[in-house]
């Protein structure tokens, strides 16, 4: 059954970067929902880009991270769905 895009909650990441904090919260979303968007917001991709890092990079350092699978990469929206 598809999901309806009003229950797929999105998670923003901002200046403070990937902290335990977000990637416990994007864990906890999969497991009660099982889809999760998680949005790179400026600030964040402004900070990866001083550290070197371009949005492939920080997209595939989340991944690594989260108990879910990367189903999509639009722009700087990274979805997962739990595995």
């Amino acid at each position: 059954m598809p999901m309806k895009k009003d229950n797929i909650v999105t998670i923003n990441v901002g200046k403070k970067g990937i902290t335990e904090g977000l990637i416990n919260e994007i864990n906890t979303v999969l497991e009660k929902r099982g889809i999760v968007k998680v949005r790179m917001l400026k600030n964040f991709r402004t900070i990866g880009e001083l550290e070197g890092k371009d949005k492939k990079q920080l997209a595939k350092e989340i991944a690594e991270k989260v108990n879910g699978k990367l189903v999509d990469f639009r722009g700087f929206v990274l979805t997962f769905k739990r595995c």
